[in-house]
């Protein structure tokens, strides 16, 4: 009898069907059953920075990390600039947000950058004087971090890059110092299973609905560098590598610098038509100044004005655990310095290896001629009994006081500040900046005296912007 060969195919079909349930045991046995990280995502550079367009500052080198070097590179930006302005439409606020994620997306594809995320942190309204503590409160802290970390660990890069966490003349914005804090702590933090712990937690079934554990694998990338916009580089020379942005890309044929120009033109919220224009015109300088990275911590080695991928190697390395935070070893006794953000970073950056960064440069602050603003001393008193601090401000000729949030500020140069038995007190003093004729740089310094004994003065150096 012949069989229809419909019926032998359905016979055909159910032998398969059984001969594959026998050999399914042995299948499982051999096949993974924890999928892999999703490539797609995996970047050789994360950058984490502040504001759409602050990836700007640092374009040229981007695309020759994408183009001519062919880095996987993925960038994560912390606020959606929602403060800034607009200067080709009336949009605003959330509105303005939206459009300056859709000019950083066109800007970064533009150079061949197309894995782009928000943290969307509020943007902070920029101040009299920078201070990293206040974007670092408006950006709810140990949130945007946990983000930060979950990024680390799902693009698993062996560079990260971003802004430098010091308040320098030129770098204007509390944001991106607490860009650089937030990035610098995900870089000491992503390796670490128990930060973030249900990052990395296993899901109880990847293949259906509803998952809360994440499945990420603990990362630890390799070196940490920062960038800078400040109005001077002489601080930054010899601590890391400088990249030319007139040379041409062999790819491209064009100079870095007008690759750089080029990104920066699809940020028209802030720039307006100058970029297009400097294009037009081939008017690069402001593009092609060479571009200078400080090396903040490399795990694997290397020269420190070498290649920002030198040293690299394929494949993960172990957690590299950080020193932490430890208490002074002679903090008995009384003493004086810069407060708030400068007071962070004394300790920051010792907790987090940051050796380069104690020695940058001198606490510095760039102001405007007739500017009011507030600098805070932190007055330490590791005694048993109450301190009177007697503080005088020694000013250069034309700056003045405006206030004090001292006892007897009335009797300025000198002002009184008292502080309980083994507290913290921070002293705000509120100045005038002179008028003047050309910028230049000033020193102000505060001197003090405490239960008869002299307290080591402390300076701020401040360049005063002229008419």
């Amino acid at each position: 009898m012949t069989v229809r060969p419909q019926i032998a195919r359905v016979l055909a079909l159910t032998s398969w069907l059984s001969a594959m349930a026998f050999a399914q045991p042995a299948l499982s046995q051999q096949a993974p059953t924890n999928p892999p990280p999703d490539e797609r995502f995996k970047a050789d550079i994360l950058v984490i920075a502040p504001h759409p367009d602050d990836e700007s500052t640092i374009a040229g080198y981007l695309a020759k990390a994408v183009f001519d070097e062919h880095r996987r590179v993925a960038v994560v930006v912390t606020t959606r600039g929602d403060a800034g302005q607009n200067l080709v439409g009336n949009e605003q606020a959330r509105s303005l947000a939206e459009i300056r994620e859709i000019e950083t997306r066109q800007a970064l594809a533009s150079i061949g950058i197309t894995n782009v995320w928000f943290l969307r942190a509020p943007d902070t309204w920029a101040q009299d004087v920078s201070d990293v503590l206040r974007s670092l409160e408006t950006s709810n802290h140990g949130s945007s971090l946990g983000e930060a970390v979950r990024f680390i660990r799902l693009t698993r890069p062996d560079v990260v890059i971003t802004m430098l966490p010091a308040t320098v003349v030129g770098e204007n914005h509390e944001d991106h110092q607490a860009a650089a804090v937030i990035a610098t702590e995900a870089f000491d933090l992503a390796g670490d299973p128990t930060w973030f712990p249900e990052q990395v937690a296993a899901p109880e079934d990847h293949l259906w609905y509803g998952n809360l554990m994440e499945g990420l694998h603990v990362w630890q990338p390799k070196k940490l560098y920062y960038y800078t916009d400040a109005s001077h580089f002489d601080f930054l020379k010899g601590k890391g590598p400088v990249y030319s942005m007139t040379e041409v890309s062999p790819s491209q044929r064009v100079s870095y610098g007008r690759l750089a120009a080029r990104e920066l033109a699809f940020h028209r919220t802030q720039y307006g038509f100058e970029p297009a224009k400097a294009l037009a015109t081939n008017n690069l300088q402001d593009y092609e100044q060479p571009l200078p990275f400080v090396l903040a911590k490399s795990l694997v080695g290397g020269p420190v004005t070498g290649d920002i991928m030198d040293g690299i190697r394929s494949g993960q390395i172990p957690f590299a655990p950080v020193r932490g935070y430890r208490p002074p070893e002679n903090s008995a006794g009384l003493s004086m310095e810069l407060g708030q953000g400068w007071a962070f970073y004394r300790r920051f950056y010792p907790a987090h290896n940051l050796d380069v960064m104690p020695g940058l440069l001198a606490p510095e602050l760039g102001v405007g001629g007739g500017e009011h603003f507030p600098v805070f001393l932190l007055l330490h008193n590791n005694t048993d009994s109450p301190v009177t601090f007697h503080v005088r401000t020694q000013l250069p000729p034309g700056w003045s006081v405006d206030s004090t949030s001292a006892q007897h500020s009335h009797l300025w140069p000198m002002s009184d500040f008292t502080a309980a038995p083994h507290d913290d007190l921070s002293a705000r003093i509120r100045l005038v900046a002179p008028r003047l004729e050309k910028s230049q740089w000033q020193t102000i310094t505060w001197t003090a005296d405490a239960a008869g004994q002299a307290i080591a003065p402390v300076s701020l150096r401040v360049f005063v912007g002229g008419r």
